[in-house]
């Protein structure tokens, strides 16, 4: 294979496991609703299940996190020695997810960590399209320090205007084993899941090659000898870089031997074309409380030359209280309004003190900037389209940019895979 994306040694559970207790979200959802996860774990009762060996976040700084990740790794030793899962060697599955907003095609291979990096400035094939919170690291590690097993929720994207990578595979399921079709649990829609034969997997490869043409993608966004960007993070970009940070902690730790093909070299995961119908992109609000809203907004407008006269570019609104003033930034610091609010609020609380929090839906940054010392602000849903010139031009976008979908439409896991020899 000659991309970063490849064929993987996928586990399943066996044909007799029940795989609607077996599939679980992903572990980053939910995370203020302990109450999802514990009726999670009634729908499981004792049957295998992917939630025994998951960390769900919403119990990171728990008192008995040491433990839970014990346990994973002994239920991962424990499903490994009771053989519950078949064994596809050299593999990609076709995936087709029904979600809330329509049907989401994806294929689910493995990446080479080698040709990812996450740090600022990063010009590798694979890329973060958020900043990478380094803390956030450490903890994960812990997960998959000792772990024999991997399980993915991450979701990388390819712009594929042409739909010439997953789309085709759409009219070729009645020839492809079908493994799995399935209800996913608290409203999480519907899954199946296809055995690629090898010949469609060589057109993947082929089909990615082109797409990631030098000469081709510069071409196509209009540039001038620029590396190619051509898997961009859509979801998971914390456990992508924890798989990252755990494959180089390998190598240090063993500088004499060749880790050229150790397991741990690749990530799980499954890629989805950016133009698919089903992939919505949504803005994710901010609030910024224990401020003097006054002084905040009348250096914002000073600073990114921001004020109420309608202007073409970049605008927000902000939610004083009952009132909602509409901003048209004059000075942009960024090539998406997210980056210039977010680097102005970065800034400003830095300071000046404050608080920042990061919000999904209208109806809670109005309740929350009811408080007179908090301040809303409304930031216009992101284009799909914005997302791979933007990361080209700008870099990783501000953390917490854009969410793709709601929280029951994020990646349930399925499969898994062998990240020890």
């Amino acid at each position: 294979m000659s991309t970063a994306f490849k064929a993987a040694d996928i586990l399943l559970p066996r044909e007799s496991a029940d795989m609607s207790k077996w599939s679980v979200v992903a572990c980053d959802q939910y995370t203020s609703q302990p109450e999802y996860w514990t009726e999670t774990a009634r729908i499981v009762g004792e049957s295998p299940s992917a939630l025994n060996l998951i960390l769900p976040e919403v119990y990171l700084g728990s008192q008995d996190v040491d433990k839970r990740i014990s346990d994973i790794h002994k239920n991962m030793e424990k499903y490994l020695s009771e053989g519950l899962f078949t064994e596809y060697k050299n593999s990609m599955i076709y995936v087709e997810r029904m979600t809330s907003d329509g049907m989401r095609a994806g294929i689910v291979g493995m990446i080479d960590l080698e040709e990812y990096d996450y740090r600022k400035g990063s010009t590798s094939s694979v890329r973060a399209t958020e900043a990478t919170v380094v803390e956030r690291i450490p903890p994960r590690i812990k997960v998959r320090d000792g772990a024999p097993l991997e399980l993915p929720h991450i979701m990388i994207l390819i712009d594929d205007g042409k739909g010439t990578v997953i789309e085709p595979l759409a009219g070729k399921k009645s020839s492809m084993k079908k493994l799995y079709d399935f209800d996913l649990m608290q409203k999480g829609g519907h899954i199946s899941g296809y055995l690629i034969p090898d010949e469609e997997i060589s057109r993947i490869d082929s089909s990615l090659t082109a797409l990631g043409d030098k000469n081709a993608f510069n071409e196509r966004y209009g540039l001038s000898d620029k590396p190619v960007l051509l898997y961009a993070m859509g979801d998971g970009n914390h456990s992508l870089a924890t798989a990252k940070e755990y494959y180089e902690k390998l190598k240090a730790e063993n500088p004499d031997k060749d880790m050229s093909n150790h397991p741990a070299r690749y990530a799980l995961c499954e890629i989805v074309n950016l133009h698919s119908p089903a992939l919505r992109f949504e803005a994710i609000h901010r609030i910024v409380s224990k401020v003097d809203v006054n002084a905040l907004l009348d250096t914002l407008k000073a600073e990114l030359s921001a004020d109420e006269a309608p202007a073409e570019g970049q605008s927000f609104t902000v939610v004083d209280g009952d009132k909602d003033i509409r901003l048209f930034i004059g000075k942009p610091t960024s090539n998406l309004t997210v980056g210039s609010l977010q680097q102005f609020l970065d800034k400003y609380i830095k300071e000046n003190g404050g608080e920042i929090d990061y919000i999904h839906g209208e109806d809670v940054v109005r309740k929350l900037a009811e408080d007179k010392s908090s301040v809303g602000f409304l930031l216009p849903d992101m284009s799909k389209e914005e997302l791979f010139p933007t990361v080209i031009k700008d870099g990783a976008l501000p953390r917490k940019t854009f969410s793709m979908g709601h929280a029951e439409d994020k990646r349930f896991y399925a499969e898994c895979r062998k990240i020890t020899e």
